[in-house]
């Protein structure tokens, strides 16, 4: 089924791989992981073929690669196996994936944006690229993601606060925005940051996007907070550093910006 979506000429009907593309290329920034980055950037002549290395104990994992292939890809993967790893994180083996693979978020996913990831991602050119197998030192139990474990009905999405939460919570935001407990993610406190990042840029870390005033984003302006999201400039004018998505975030429309800074308006305070 084709979503009518509306656009600068007028109303038009997105397709199933349009609206995946949109999903994955954008608003869950599938490419920050899988797709390979070279001297010069991420090389997206091999988009989503895998690549981005995350070495942390109990784990040791490279970010899979997800086109077509069938020989190092996901090309052999049913429908069925798709949808079954994309909202349990269960590969079709048996095996769970790491929980860096944000798959507790996309509990919520409706079926039918579940429906288009999966026709985008059998629609992008497949890509030979063999990873490392993970190592797994330790199983690990995914976070439960409050109001999230269950998928969204399309009527909820007519809602901006429902649809704010949900496209917030697709694009993971609350993965990187919340600190870590002795049990994994600690969702009491939701959005405070601290999640610290090591990478080529050195360290980063994740700051507070709750709705407090001093430490969070209470006093931000929606100009400042939208700036931030799609440009990666903080309200002093201070650059942001990766891995924050902004690049893709760029292409979000503005219905859904606003969507989600209306969400994040309401996210309880917090220092």
């Amino acid at each position: 089924m084709a979503l009518i979506v509306a656009g600068a000429s007028g109303a038009r009907a997105e397709t199933p791989i349009e609206r995946g593309k949109y999903l994955v290329d954008t608003l869950m920034t599938c490419h920050n992981c899988h797709t390979p980055i070279g001297p010069n950037g991420r090389e997206f002549e091999k988009a989503l073929s895998g690549g981005l290395r995350f070495d942390e104990p109990p784990f040791d994992v490279t970010a899979s690669n997800i086109t077509p292939d069938k020989e190092t890809g996901i090309g052999s993967w049913s429908e069925a196996d798709l949808k079954t790893f994309m909202t349990t994180g269960v590969r079709p083996n048996g095996v769970a994936v790491a929980v860096v693979m944000p798959t507790a978020f996309y509990k919520i996913l409706t079926e039918r944006d579940l429906d288009a990831i999966v026709a985008y991602l059998r629609s992008v050119p497949p890509v030979k690229n063999p990873v490392p197998t993970p190592v797994y030192k330790m199983a690990l139990k995914p976070p439960v993601v409050p109001n999230a474990e269950k998928p969204m009905s399309e009527a909820d999405l007519g809602d901006k606060l429902k649809r704010g939460f949900y496209l917030t919570t697709i694009s993971h935001c609350m993965e990187c925005h919340t600190p870590l407990g002795p049990r994994g993610r600690d969702f009491s406190k939701l959005g405070t940051g601290g999640f610290k990042f090591k990478g080529p840029w050195g360290e980063s870390v994740s700051p507070n996007i709750t709705s407090h005033k001093d430490k969070g984003l209470g006093a931000w302006t929606d100009e400042e907070i939208k700036r931030a999201v799609t440009q990666g400039i903080s309200r002093d004018g201070s650059k942001l550093k990766p891995p924050m998505g902004y690049p893709f975030y760029a292409k979000m429309t503005a219905d859904d910006l606003d969507a989600i800074i209306a969400y994040l308006r309401t996210v309880p305070a917090q220092e």
